[in-house]
């Protein structure tokens, strides 16, 4: 270990805690120590502290006990340069450095300057953990990388982000060098930030370091069950599983020493492109721990190699960069060259399956004037005709294409993309539109992509761009009559009319134990994978994530249990769960790994239940808020009386039908009930239950236990007529 970066971070933490205890007494002095204190919509407190100490810091009289941790954590503060031969010392000096922080940031929200200002977003919400956490599942997001301090120059720091969103990384920004920071040079050269575009800034401050470790541990809580206190796990969890780095730019002062001697404790190794001492032995780190001196053309090269990171950027022949990082781009109206589709303006994306001979691989056709013979503005047709054949293609996968070219094609620089089939609305920049980007390139991305995501299912792409309105026009008749046949195809499938069900354990690089079994009128609990999504996804990788299920021997009607689903269960689950019921929230109900999109949950006196979702950040009747709910029912475990589920479920026959179905549902949150409000008027008029949606209460009506079941009586909601759920 080398004496000069031993030394640093030791003084670092010193400094940081100090620090902190200023902000801590100032914070004391205005609001008294039964002040509460927490980062925005989180169930995990102080993230960092908790998942290390399970003290949930709630208000700053704990503040006190977490910094009392962090004090006994300091080491000896050196009288001159010390030499270790082991990395104790520095990594004790890290882990006080954070507590401090956690402390500095959440006084921060208490008494300011307040960390969500301008460009800075300050902490991530379990809102947003919970819709990016998707993202590191399934490998759009490799990992992230942190970024402390600012480039010699504006120029410098535009090259560094933009290759670090071709590698598809999120890249959480914070500190500053001289008082200028990577992110403030994004911003004056125009470089979108935000969670869309995958270019955080938490904040100026080095402080702000600890909102990218936080992401960490939440993740770790959350998706990996790791219990709180369990550090080693913490540790191996964040080194196998969230593959992150911290990128020092400019000159490392003591801070960011102490704060790179903390982000070892979680397995992210530190390189620099200044000339500081290195620590390349192994040993917390995957392969080195500090890397100095690396030039800004080869840094991120050398963080992925340093991290062990897997990264496969997509190669797509157009103009303009590529990559998910691109997807959350906006484009502003003064900034578009064209406007494609919207309201009065006939557009459409259409897939279609053909005769191998019918079709010729990697033709690509503009009918009708590409945009250098177009006005520029609003109000541009475009027709996106896809052919596609293959030995083992079928047409039930057409919608699924569909719904992938949502992503492909946003995923090109300067392309905005919004909508499916027929009521579509893209734009597409001035900027891209300067450095070449065509309409014609709409259908290089398609047929790229289609090969590379579909390889296994086609054989050939054929993409016809139809820009002349009439001839947009005449098509769509023959577009909206698939989709109505497809539809009413779609609306036929059931469970009792498929002989198998599908698995999908993507989630399970995050949570080891979760599997989600999904059937026709059951997708995952993310909402982004149906049954036929599983049976596309195992003709595309029959060993991968999604695999054949038969049902076989039926246990239970009621509540959906077949000997099939449960053997699979078990070996899926590395041997934790020996049982699932499908249509049950009570008995053995479905592991829940962090990624759904709603949670159900038991309201014991009105003998129903809630449902929330993820973007509702208010308290719920049962006394906690989503993110606290999340906690308890994620990690990929089972909690009778609790389920993660889709949107889509709750429309389905199937939504706990083993418990009563629909009639159980007493309360959800009113933009949720306004959002899926036709599906479930839907479902409710097949069961029977007349002018159901309406009996449901929100938080408008009732925010707590008692305050429902008053509504329930007032309005004779069906749920008093039922049996007891137990």
């Amino acid at each position: 270990m080398s004496r000069i970066i031993c030394s640093a971070a030791i003084r670092g933490a010193y400094s940081i805690v100090k620090q902190a205890e200023e902000k801590l007494n100032e914070a004391i002095e205005s609001k008294g120590k039964d002040a509460k204190v927490e980062f925005p919509n989180t169930g995990y407190c102080l993230p960092i502290i908790y998942a290390a100490t399970a003290l949930k810091v709630k208000t700053l009289s704990d503040c006190e006990e977490a910094l009392g941790h962090a004090r006994a954590l300091l080491p000896p503060m050196p009288e001159e340069e010390v030499w270790l031969p082991y990395l104790g010392w520095a990594l004790d000096a890290g882990i006080a450095t954070l507590f401090a922080e956690e402390v500095i940031e959440a006084c921060k929200y208490l008494i300011g300057p307040n960390p969500v200002e301008g460009i800075w977003l300050g902490a991530a919400s379990d809102v947003i953990l919970r819709e990016r956490g998707i993202e590191f599942v399934d490998g759009t997001a490799p990992g992230f990388a942190a970024v402390v301090g600012a480039a010699p120059t504006n120029e410098i720091a535009v090259k560094i982000a933009r290759e670090l969103q071709e590698k598809n990384l999120y890249v959480f920004i914070s500190g500053n060098t001289n008082g200028k920071s990577f992110a403030e040079q994004l911003d004056e050269e125009g470089v979108q930030l935000g969670w869309e575009t995958r270019l955080v800034p938490f904040g100026k401050s080095i402080t702000a370091t600890i909102y990218s470790l936080g992401f960490a541990n939440k993740a770790a809580l959350s998706f990996g069950g790791v219990a709180p206190a369990d550090f080693r796990r913490n540790l191996i969890y964040n080194k196998n599983r969230i593959f992150a780095f911290v990128m020092a730019l400019g000159e490392v002062d003591d801070e960011k020493y102490a704060n790179a001697a903390g982000a070892i404790n979680y397995g992210f190794p530190t390189i620099a492109d200044t000339n500081i001492p290195s620590v390349l032995p192994t040993g917390v780190c995957t392969y080195e721990h500090v890397v100095p001196n690396i030039l800004h053309d080869k840094i991120v090269e050398k963080c992925i190699e340093v991290r062990g990171l897997k990264v496969a950027a997509a190669k797509v022949d157009i103009p303009v960069s590529y990559g998910p990082a691109f997807e959350g781009e906006r484009i502003r109206k003064e900034d578009m060259q064209i406007e494609i589709g919207g309201p009065g303006t006939p557009a459409f994306e259409y897939v279609v399956m053909r005769d191998n001979s019918e079709i010729e691989d990697g033709k690509v056709e503009v009918v009708g004037p590409d945009m250098d013979e177009m006005e520029p503005g609003p109000g541009k047709s475009l027709g996106i005709y896809v052919e596609v054949s293959g030995r083992k293609m079928q047409s039930e996968f057409e919608p699924i294409f569909e719904r992938r070219t949502h992503h492909f094609l946003g995923e090109a620089q300067g392309f905005f993309h919004m909508g499916q089939r027929d009521i579509i609305r893209h734009r597409i920049s001035k900027d891209a539109f300067n450095k070449g980007f065509r309409l014609l390139h709409i259908g290089k991305i398609i047929h790229s992509k289609y090969h590379e995501e579909y390889g296994a299912l086609l054989d050939k792409v054929q993409v016809t761009l139809y820009t002349r309105k009439e001839e947009v026009e005449k098509k769509l008749d023959e577009v909206k009559a698939a989709f109505t046949e497809r539809d009413e195809r779609a609306l036929g499938m059931t469970d009792a009319s498929v002989n198998q069900f599908y698995s999908c354990t993507l989630c399970q690089s995050f949570a080891p134990s979760h599997v989600c079994i999904i059937s026709p009128e059951r997708s995952g609990l993310c909402g982004a994978v149906s049954w036929l999504d599983g049976k596309a996804g195992f003709e595309i990788t029959p060993t991968g994530p999604n695999q054949p299920i038969e049902k076989g021997k039926l246990l239970d009607e009621k509540l959906g249990l077949w000997e099939g689903t449960n053997r699979f269960l078990y070996q899926a689950s590395n041997r934790e769960f020996e049982q699932v019921s499908m249509y049950s929230m009570v008995t053995n109900p479905m592991t829940s790994c962090g990624c759904f999109e709603c949670i159900s949950a038991m309201l014991p006196m009105t003998n129903g239940i809630m449902t929330v979702d993820r973007d509702y950040t208010g308290m719920t009747p049962c006394g906690m808020k989503f993110s606290t709910l999340a906690g308890t029912v994620g990690g990929g475990i089972q909690t009778p009386g609790f389920v993660g589920h889709s949107k889509f479920y709750m429309g389905s026959s199937k939504f706990i039908s083993g418990d009563g179905g629909l009639a159980r549902l007493v309360w959800m949150p009113k933009q949720l009930k306004e959002e899926i409000g036709e599906a479930l008027a839907e479902a409710a008029g097949k069961a029977g239950l007349e002018d159901f949606v309406n009996k449901i209460a929100d938080e408008t009506i009732a925010v707590t236990e008692e305050e429902v079941f008053e509504h329930l009586q007032k309005v004779n909601h069906p749920v008093l007529a039922m049996e007891p759920m137990f």
